[in-house]
């Protein structure tokens, strides 16, 4: 079967990782440890832009006491001030976990480029785990998705904070 162009950019993006990927995680799982330090749920992300680092960030949902403050969130939110636009043309974003819907969303308003996360989310992943956002045929902009970086590491540290609060 052959498959549309953008088809094929989504599926590239889907099984070719950059030789980055795995150091701008590790980022990512430093922002996660430091959020479960705080309190929060160990959640990190970080947005690149070619080799540079935009935003990094871990979940601040309760020291903000906003639900939005979802690590995906503030690093898009610190990366667009950064950048002077709203429009995050080339970046990607790294987050430990499957982003939930509200998240993904906001990638695709952001146009981000690609996702790379770590574990799965399958209460609440809005990659592919419960919803597919980011490929849905609908909307106006698809965000290529690599997952699996670093899973190992992250499902532990979500394990870990939450067998402590029980």
């Amino acid at each position: 079967m052959l498959l549309g162009k953008a088809a094929m950019l989504f599926w590239h993006a889907m099984t070719e990782t950059d030789s980055g990927d795995r150091t701008f995680m590790e980022v990512a799982l430093e922002e996660a440890r430091e959020a479960a330090r705080r309190g929060e749920v160990p959640v990190g992300a970080v947005i690149a832009i070619g080799n540079e680092i935009v935003a990094r960030a871990g979940n601040r949902t309760i020291a903000d006491c906003d639900p939005t403050a979802h690590a995906e969130m503030v690093a898009l939110r610190q990366a667009a001030k950064k950048i002077g636009n709203f429009r995050l043309a080339g970046a990607a974003l790294y987050v430990t976990i499957e982003p939930c819907a509200m998240c993904a969303g906001a990638m695709v308003h952001a146009r981000v480029e690609r996702l790379i996360y770590g574990a799965d989310d399958p209460r609440g992943g809005a990659a592919r785990s419960c919803f597919s956002i980011l490929d849905h045929p609908q909307l106006n902009h698809r965000v290529g998705v690599v997952s699996g970086i670093l899973a190992g590491e992250a499902a532990a540290l979500l394990r870990d904070f939450f067998a402590m609060r029980r």
